[in-house]
């Protein structure tokens, strides 16, 4: 498998993502639901606590991931769903940090949401992997 950054401007890499991804020679595609702050049963965590919300819904996301032998760096697709963005952004390098380390830069949404499928759930993040 190839993959080829495309950033038409350069601020984007600065942040730590790319504008987009072509992808060649794949052999298998990963399309994750969105994880959120659950339990491995299910129930929501940590209330009211967007870091430690991003952090598991990460810890999930980084599970599934695993499942499927994969990791963070093959990510070519990352959307995080916010009902807070302001708190969100106030902890947004619990997620660069961790795409960091592993030198994972997937090109990124982030988009305010009125509500996700709890109403104690404040993050969930969504993505695609290949390998």
């Amino acid at each position: 498998m190839e993959r080829t950054a495309v950033n038409p401007w350069t601020w984007s890499a600065g942040l730590g993502y790319h504008q987009g991804e072509v992808v060649t020679g794949q052999t298998r595609t990963l399309y994750c639901a969105g994880q959120t702050a659950t339990s491995a049963e299910g129930k929501p965590q940590h209330p009211d606590d967007m870091a430690a919300q991003l952090a598991l819904a990460l810890d999930n996301l980084e599970a599934v991931l695993a499942e499927a032998e994969m990791d963070l760096t093959h990510l070519v697709r990352l959307t995080v769903y916010a009902t807070d963005m302001d708190r969100l952004f106030e902890h947004y390098g619990t997620l660069a940090a961790r795409l960091g380390r592993t030198g994972a830069t997937p090109p990124t949404t982030v988009l305010g949401v009125t509500r996700l499928a709890l109403p104690e759930l404040m993050v969930e993040v969504e993505g695609t992997a290949v390998i």
